[in-house]
């Protein structure tokens, strides 16, 4: 628990960093862009089906309607989109935390290519989907309760965005853990689900919820960091 909050308090001090204020910019335009175009594609769709319907006089209802399910759209999957584009952009967040906090890391450490950061941001939205989906007969079923749908999305997201957000800086140190012969991730799972459940807390606030994705990468890229320490410490006191 110290060290979560510790890695977000760190995360969160270190906003004004130009390096990382670019990544703020570019992901919050990247991401409204993506919703943007999701709108006019409802849009356009709609437009579409009341023709083949054969309604007439549906101009303002398109419009009513295309809103209200962009709006609906982008509630449901602003975690998943937002860390989807943020995964894009990971590795400048990784690199800042790591010049300023980690310098040693950050001279030994290589940059991740960009295929495999598309490729990491595709298995995360991919997961995001299908967890969520897994968890909704289980919501379902705690829909009487009204707070237990909530709670179990909380939970499955809690769990996914820990994991998200502490695998963007481990990539990049996982190739000195293998040559360490340590290559199991250094930070605890509770230590995970307890950074995912605050920033999944955090995305769930107006106008925070741009900042969460970012403020979770930086903190992921601490507590990564200080698992590592932690394992060399253990290490070096059996040796």
């Amino acid at each position: 628990m110290t060290a979560v909050i510790a890695s977000l308090v760190k995360a969160v001090r270190q906003l004004l960093d130009p390096a990382v204020l670019r990544v703020l910019v570019k992901s919050v335009m990247v991401t409204a862009l993506v919703f943007i175009a999701l709108a006019m594609g409802v849009w356009a769709g709609l437009v579409w089906l009341f023709e083949w319907l054969g309604w007439s006089g549906g101009g303002l209802a398109e419009a009513a309607a295309a809103a209200l399910i962009a709006a609906l759209a982008a509630w449901l999957l602003f975690r998943v989109v937002a860390l989807a584009v943020l995964q894009l952009f990971a590795d400048e967040i990784v690199i800042a935390v790591e010049k300023r906090h980690y310098p040693e890391a950050a001279a030994r450490t290589q940059p991740v290519p960009l295929s495999r950061e598309i490729a990491n941001s595709l298995r995360s939205a991919g997961r995001a989907v299908g967890f969520n989906a897994l968890a909704m007969p289980v919501a379902g079923v705690l829909l009487f309760t009204g707070i237990g749908p909530a709670l179990v999305f909380l939970l499955v997201n809690a769990v996914l965005l820990g994991r998200e957000l502490t695998d963007m800086a481990w990539l990049r140190c996982r190739d000195l853990a293998n040559a360490s012969g340590s290559a199991n991730h250094p930070v605890s799972g509770l230590e995970r689900a307890l950074l995912g459940g605050a920033i999944a807390g955090l995305m769930l606030v107006p106008f925070v919820n741009l900042l969460a994705p970012v403020i979770g990468a930086a903190a992921g890229t601490h507590l990564t960091h200080a698992g590592l320490a932690r394992r060399e410490s253990k290490g070096n006191s059996n040796a």
